[in-house]
Parts: C-alpha cells; sequence; structure tokens
C-alpha cells in the first residue's frame, strides 16, 4: 500500500481499503427493501377484487376470453338479474360508426356465446372515441340507468386484473355516491402474477396501469355534466 513520510518519519499516513460502516450502507439497503415491498405488493394492489351486494354486473366488453368466462361464471354463482356489457368503437375503426361496431356488442355475444341467456344480456355501447374510455363507457351505463329510470344501488364490474383499481375507481366516479362499485379482477393466464416482473407481458401491464391509475387518481378532473356519448378525440382506455 502506498505510503508517505512526514515530520521527519514520525507521522506516517497509509492509505487502506476497507468496506464501508453500516450509516453508509443503510441507505442502500432502505432502496433494496422498498424494491422488494414494491414488487410484491403493487400487482395485488391494482389487481383488487372485493364484491359488493348487487343484482346488477357489468363486463368491459373489450376484456380477453378468460374474462368473459370469469364473467359468466360470477353471473350463474350469484343472484344477478341483468349484466351489461360496456365499451366503445372496437380498435382499428378510429371513430364510431353504429352500435353493433362496438366492443360492447362484440362483449355481449360472447356472454351469450359463453352461456348467459340472452334475455339476461344488454349491451351499453359507448358512442365517444376519447382518451377517458372506461370513464366514458362508465357515464353511458349511468345513463342508460337514467333514461330506463332504474334504480341500482350495487353493481358488480369484472375486468382484467391490474385494471382493476382504476375501473373501480372510474365507474364509481361516473355512477356516483348512491351507487355501490364492486370489482372483480380476472387474473391473466399468460403470466404468474406473483413473479410478475418475470415476463415482459407483466411489466408492460403493471408499469402502464401505475402510470394511467395515478393520472386518474390525481390529475383526471371529469365533467360532473359529461356523458358517454359525445364524441372527442381518440386516446387512452
Amino acid at each position: 500500500m502506498p505510503s508517505s513520510q512526514k515530520l521527519w518519519g514520525i507521522l506516517t499516513r497509509k492509505e487502506r481499503w476497507g468496506c464501508p460502516g453500516a450509516a453508509g450502507w443503510r441507505p442502500a439497503l432502505l432502496v433494496l427493501l422498498a424494491g422488494r415491498v414494491l414488487l410484491l405488493n403493487i400487482y395485488p394492489f391494482l389487481a383488487v377484487t372485493h364484491r359488493v351486494d348487487a343484482h346488477t354486473l357489468a363486463a368491459e366488453g373489450w376484456v380477453p376470453d378468460f374474462a368473459i368466462q370469469a364473467a359468466v361464471v360470477e353471473f350463474k354463482a350469484g343472484s344477478y338479474e341483468r349484466v351489461y356489457a360496456t365499451g366503445g368503437p372496437v380498435s382499428g375503426l378510429g371513430h364510431y360508426v353504429n352500435d353493433y361496431n362496438t366492443s360492447a356488442s362484440v362483449g355481449a355475444a360472447r356472454l351469450k356465446a359463453a352461456g348467459v341467456p340472452a334475455e339476461f344480456v344488454q349491451m351499453v355501447p359507448r358512442r365517444v372515441t376519447d382518451r377517458d374510455r372506461t370513464y366514458s363507457s362508465a357515464l353511458a351505463l349511468r345513463d342508460r340507468f337514467q333514461d330506463h329510470h332504474l334504480s341500482v344501488q350495487g353493481i358488480n364490474v369484472v375486468t382484467v386484473d391490474v385494471h382493476a383499481r382504476r375501473t373501480r375507481l372510474l365507474f364509481q366516479e361516473a355512477l356516483g355516491k348512491d351507487v355501490t362499485v364492486g370489482i372483480i379482477a380476472v387474473p391473466n393466464p399468460d403470466y404468474d402474477s406473483a413473479h410478475w416482473w418475470r415476463y415482459s407481458e407483466g411489466v408492460r401491464d403493471v408499469l402502464g396501469e401505475v402510470i394511467a391509475y395515478v393520472y386518474a387518481k390525481f390529475f383526471f378532473y371529469p365533467s360532473a355534466h359529461g356523458t358517454g356519448n359525445e364524441t372527442h378525440a381518440a386516446g387512452h382506455e
């Protein structure tokens, strides 16, 4: 090790390498622990399931087949009187054409094909192609209830895993405080939710939904008088 002599050899300075003390390791350990807590808890936070006592069920019409199947199971297992399929123009059109070219119509057909009797299924198309599509779909459902003078006090909504917390937030905002909104998150069978960070699809889903939820929670200010059937510019689900 290099050394230097000072004061005619009375004092000697020596340099040596060593491990940092506890104070040096503490910030790094805290960062690692925080990261681990985030990895283990962010998925269950987003993919929340919380049913409420309700006779009305809704399924977002754009969801994959595994979620439609889960909605059918939910309908048959519960005491539901009606299931509503929600959603706007199907992907690729870019604008509203007619009610039958919406994910609500497609979702309703899939529910019937999967086993829900046709008389219990209703489609609620969103004619809006704006950037707040989940909220606009919920507004269209609210308008359906109001237009048909339906007294709905509780509703459970079926959606896909990490989309659930934001869906419940936006449906509750749209339907108002007089309607209790429950949510059912259907896990994606294409990856292990307990280790979502090991899969590209899991990383994409979780990180994208974190950003979307933060926006919806803290930066989204809906108009109190908006409806789900006004035409705007295209954007996010």
